[in-house]
């Protein structure tokens, strides 16, 4: 019979993203705010609890508003361990810098870098193309990406990203493979097998699919969700569909146990309690713990 185990015996990393402080601006008790605190509050809770927090781009919604990156980096600091942190579109590589001024940078200037977490190598992507909303790798981050991934080749390797760099079937959300930034990209991941996953945000929705043969992770922000709509859309003919949605702010927990990772997407707030863990209920998950390992 096969020993049982901790459902937990690997390592547990919490993500967050596209947090839009300073939508509302000079309201600092704005919608964004109160979502982000929710999200941090549970956290903060969780047992067991992340050995890390990803902040994964959109700090903040104007790039230029240094009131908001201070707000924003308050408001995060009320998580209680280590961080790291990658910028995105609505972002700014010198409003991120004066606010987070000890975020590494490549040599190039971008906040590119890599940390050990874990048992894993976790290396930070810039995608940051400034006056755009899509993502960018140009062959100055291409190839700073294939010098980091031709070092420590057998380190198990996260690459974190704030652009998914694939079609979501949203069309004003997705990045298409003719893009050179996306072909760019493949190109350096594809031979790399140490990449054991790839986690990104910036849709506003979770995800889960691949790029380049790897795991993609697309984590759901706390600012307000982005609606599920894979009808083509018009760019000139507006046409009353929803687009954001009042859901739960949302983050991500993305769980190591040595061999793959495993990501659950969660919301924060009120939930409709419709079963506990009672008497009645004490049965079943006494014959599903039994179950483990026997099949």
């Amino acid at each position: 019979m096969a020993t049982k185990q901790s459902s937990i015996d690997g390592i547990l990393v919490a993500q967050v993203t596209d947090l839009h402080i300073g939508f509302d601006r000079g309201n600092n008790h704005e919608l964004n705010v109160r979502r982000l605190n929710l999200v941090i509050d549970q956290l903060n809770a969780m047992r067991p609890k992340p050995s890390l927090l990803l902040v994964t781009g959109d700090l903040v919604e104007y790039g230029d508003d240094a009131e908001a990156y201070k707000h924003m980096h308050a408001l995060i600091g009320r998580w209680d361990g280590p961080l790291l942190w990658a910028i995105g579109n609505h972002d700014s590589r010198a409003g991120f810098a004066a606010q987070l001024p000890s975020v590494p940078r490549d040599a190039n200037g971008f906040f590119q870098y890599e940390i050990d977490h874990g048992g894993l190598r976790w290396i930070v992507l810039d995608t940051l193309d400034e006056g755009r909303h899509g993502g960018m790798v140009c062959e100055a981050r291409a190839a700073w990406l294939e010098a980091r991934l031709a070092e420590r080749s057998t380190v198990p390797t996260v690459l974190i990203l704030h652009h998914p760099p694939v079609d979501t079937g949203i069309d004003w959300m997705s990045a298409l493979s003719c893009e050179e930034w996306v072909q760019r990209l493949e190109a350096v991941i594809t031979p790399a097998t140490q990449v054991v996953a790839m986690i990104s945000g910036h849709v506003h929705r979770p995800i889960a699919t691949s790029f380049a043969g790897k795991p993609l992770s697309v984590c759901a922000s706390t600012a307000p969700t982005l609606a599920l709509d894979l009808q083509d859309i018009d760019p000139a003919r507006p046409d009353g569909r929803p687009l954001i949605l009042a859901d739960h702010p949302a983050y991500a927990l993305h769980y190591w146990n040595g061999e793959r990772m495993l990501t659950h997407f969660d919301t924060a707030g009120q939930h409709l309690v419709l079963a506990s863990y009672d008497d009645n209920v004490q049965p079943m998950i006494r014959d599903f713990l039994a179950e483990r390992g026997t099949g």
